[in-house]
């Protein structure tokens, strides 16, 4: 059989297109079909709308399918945002708010902490300065003395406006945090509780034993006291904020145990009255100063610097009433 003869040439594009070919070339492979009828999916793509590969672990993908999905990467599972451990707050959350009483995050900036812990400080300096001012002038200044001595129903109408003020002050949240009001309703309940003060300590001056002694030594032991305890509360580890309950009962306690002793009294009682009472509010103003500070279970918001205030000044003038009480017995 004779071999075929080469061509002289290769086919023109019209040959190769058309299909008139040399027989010594073979017919070309089907191209990409005219522009009119569209590309054809190929098998290795399928159209769009039409079933997702399937998902990997499956059984192996068929022939021609010439580009299976990359297996390289894998995406990874992100971490869960894990729960912060919050601090309870009072008086930072209105969806929970009980007399100020509030849970939530508050306090976190130690820069509004430092600048709330100031302003509170500075509202009690000016509040001590002015009840034991009062002290002084009503002890030491004989007809101021002598007037309040003789004039109880000013000391009973001062009770009166001070329990009436430091209920509206505790109870009402959204009072004590609107200015001026709160700073108004302060002034009036320290004036009225120095007034108490005052006359309370009017009766302790005696001639014959040291004039008004026992009301410097009373104010010194207090003074001693109140920063000794402040600094423990600090540095102590130990949290006075979760034992509120414990100083309601003794409270209520020293309370019963007071309203017996009116009726069967004797000193040894009356003194161990005072002592208990002492005590009860020594932890009070642990209690309250770890609030203020912050960094235990229950904190106060940087809105209660009235209620923090108020509350460090009844626990330090209610101390030195007990002190002046045990210090001063015998020269009543």
């Amino acid at each position: 059989m004779a071999a075929p003869t080469a061509p002289s040439a290769p086919p023109s594009y019209d040959e190769a297109t058309v299909g008139a070919t040399d027989p010594a070339y073979p017919p070309s492979q089907p191209g990409y079909p005219p522009q009119g009828y569209g590309y054809q999916p190929q098998a290795a793509y399928p159209p769009q709308g039409s079933a997702p590969y399937p998902p990997q672990g499956s059984a192996p993908y068929p022939p021609g399918e010439a580009y299976p999905p990359s297996t390289a990467y894998q995406p990874q599972p992100q971490p869960q945002p894990q729960p912060q451990a919050t601090t309870a707050s009072y008086g930072t959350s209105p969806s929970d708010d009980v007399e100020g009483f509030t849970a939530g995050g508050g306090l976190t900036d130690k820069s509004v902490r430092r600048k709330f812990i100031l302003k509170v400080y500075l509202i009690l300096t000016a509040q001590l300065a002015v009840t034991f001012g009062t002290v002084c002038l009503f002890v030491f200044v004989e007809p101021v003395r002598y007037y309040v001595r003789n004039n109880q129903a000013v000391y009973w109408a001062s009770y009166g406006v001070f329990l009436f003020v430091y209920i509206v002050l505790v109870c009402c949240a959204d009072f004590r945090r609107k200015t001026p009001h709160n700073f108004i309703a302060l002034v009036i309940f320290t004036l009225a509780l120095s007034y108490m003060t005052g006359t309370i300590s009017s009766f302790y001056y005696n001639e014959g034993n040291g004039g008004g002694r026992v009301v410097l030594i009373a104010m010194a032991i207090c003074a001693g006291v109140t920063i000794g305890i402040t600094l423990f509360s600090i540095q102590t580890k130990y949290d006075f904020t979760s034992c509120g309950g414990f100083l309601f009962i003794f409270a209520w306690s020293l309370f019963l145990f007071g309203f017996i002793a009116i009726f069967t009294y004797s000193q040894i009682l009356y003194t161990v009255y005072a002592w208990l009472a002492a005590l009860l509010f020594s932890l009070f103003l642990a209690y309250d100063t770890q609030l203020l500070v912050g960094g235990k279970r229950y904190q106060l918001s940087e809105e209660e610097y009235i209620y923090g205030a108020l509350n460090l000044y009844i626990d330090i003038v209610y101390i030195f009433l007990i002190i002046l009480s045990l210090v001063g017995g015998g020269s009543r």
